[in-house]
């Protein structure tokens, strides 16, 4: 498999090494490992944390023989964005997010485990470290080992073991000659980001910045408590757009670390949030795990597993619309001033694209209006751009200022019955014994006349409210 994929799938964390002198027993994997820690007991400055089994067994936790200087950072002593890491802690923390993620998805506490789990803790060079996921055939199952710098952001650490965690979920009853399941990254963020809003106090158990009292002070972050899990990412879409699914299919490297304002995070909960609130919801987000395996990718199990709902990609984005919405209409969040309103409006009326000057050329991002998308866009970019800015003018709706909300109102109306007059049927009415076919209006031309139309309202309404200069040319007229 290889190991530089896109961001799209779990897959870009774990490798799979499937030659025969590779794959051992679980034992042969971790007796060496316990052996080589157990030499180096004595030369560890922390020797009683140089090593921890988590209750259940499943989850190994080995720490470095030289903890990262980061830890004494004054700088960073106090900052509750960064986890500080070391085995005891990390082997309680992680049996209790196991916990957390299989009743998110119901998976009964009493369910068995299959693959063991190593945790190797490295020291961190910067806070900006990344995590490798290694996913190992034994002779039965798969096994996992997780390299993880010992000082690393909170978002990042819950995201490699909910990764992790799933991964173990989904190999259990794969072939260890065929490949390891490739987790979609929507669903391990929504999983993590779910388990942080229900129970980060359990979760984050970070090490104290140095020794007190020759032991590890244990510091633990206890944030206010949450009744909604959902509200800080409704919050945050409150100011923002949700991703569409095909967005969150494929997210970018400054997404899933959380530097877009947290809107890929926020989506990724809310989604999936929301796929466990359909009917038998977690029941099928379990068949799709288990599916990953023998499936050619992610979409092929997620759309197998719930086919009762969604049969392809439009389906989901239409129902995925519909939950945006619905959401955002029962708690909005406060309406725009005037000015905000009229730069989002702006903002919703253009349609970002690239285009080349030539075929070697490197490709220009510009923005174009609707009246442009629907004279050029092909056939199969045009539904989807016109539906996405469906959805974001009714989401918008509800927080514009009343002059450009019912502009807003008037833009949406008029592509929804472009959208529906797209493939017209001509009108029939019977005259005598003969059928005369009337001529319906060309619904391109009758949709670009109306969108032109509210471009000079909307022109006249910015002029009125003094939100853009009146053209030299151009008097108003006065009564």
């Amino acid at each position: 498999m290889n190991p530089s994929l896109p961001y799209g799938c779990i897959a870009t964390w774990h490798r799979w090494t499937g030659s025969a002198s590779q794959r051992f027993n679980r034992f042969a994997v971790f007796i060496p490992l316990l052996f080589f820690f157990a030499t180096g007991h004595a030369q560890s400055p922390w020797p009683e944390l140089a090593f921890a089994r988590s209750v259940s067994g499943q989850f190994i936790v080995a720490g470095s023989m030289e903890p990262s200087p980061l830890l004494h950072r004054p700088e960073l002593a106090t900052n509750v964005s960064l986890v500080r890491l070391e085995p005891a802690l990390l082997a309680v923390a992680v049996e209790r997010l196991k916990t957390s993620l299989w009743n998110e998805i119901g998976l009964r506490s009493d369910t068995p485990w299959c693959g063991k789990i190593m945790l190797k803790l490295r020291p961190a060079r910067s806070t900006d470290d990344g995590v490798t996921i290694v996913s190992q055939p034994s002779s039965r199952t798969w096994n996992y080992r997780v390299e993880l710098p010992d000082v690393l952001p909170r978002t990042r650490y819950v995201r490699a073991l909910t990764a992790v965690v799933l991964l173990e979920i989904a190999n259990r009853n794969a072939a260890v000659s065929g490949h390891s399941a490739e987790i979609p990254a929507w669903l391990v963020d929504g999983l993590a980001q779910q388990a942080l809003a229900v129970e980060q106090d359990k979760l984050i158990l970070s090490a104290a910045s140095k020794p007190f009292s020759s032991a590890m002070q244990n510091l633990v972050v206890k944030p206010q408590q949450v009744i909604n899990p959902l509200a800080e990412a409704r919050h945050t879409l409150q100011n923002s757009a949700a991703l569409t699914f095909d967005q969150l299919s494929w997210p970018s490297d400054v997404q899933v670390d959380g530097a877009d304002g947290g809107v890929y995070h926020a989506s990724a909960q809310l989604l999936v949030s929301e796929l466990l609130r359909l009917k038998d919801g977690s029941t099928k987000l379990r068949d799709m795990l288990a599916q990953l395996p023998r499936g050619l990718n992610w979409q092929t199990a997620f759309f197998s597993a719930f086919r009762e709902h969604f049969h392809q990609p439009l389906g989901v984005e239409k129902w995925w619309s519909l939950r945006v919405i619905a959401l955002a209409g029962n708690d909005p969040g406060p309406r725009w001033n005037v000015a905000a309103s009229w730069t989002r409006l702006t903002e919703l009326l253009s349609v970002p694209v690239e285009f080349r000057s030539s075929s070697n050329s490197l490709p220009t991002r510009t923005e174009i209006s609707l009246q442009s998308a629907i004279r050029n866009l092909d056939s199969l970019q045009q539904p989807a751009v016109l539906q996405i800015k469906l959805r974001d003018l009714e989401l918008a709706q509800f927080r514009l200022a009343p002059p450009l909300a019912t502009l807003a109102d008037g833009y949406r109306g008029a592509l929804v019955n472009y959208l529906d007059k797209k493939k017209p049927v001509p009108a029939v009415s019977v005259t005598g014994k003969h059928a005369v076919a009337k001529r319906r209006n060309d619904p391109l031309e009758d949709t670009l006349t109306k969108l032109d139309a509210l471009d000079v309202t909307r022109r006249e309404t910015g002029i009125r409210l003094k939100l853009v200069e009146m053209p030299k040319n151009l008097r108003l007229a006065t009564p």
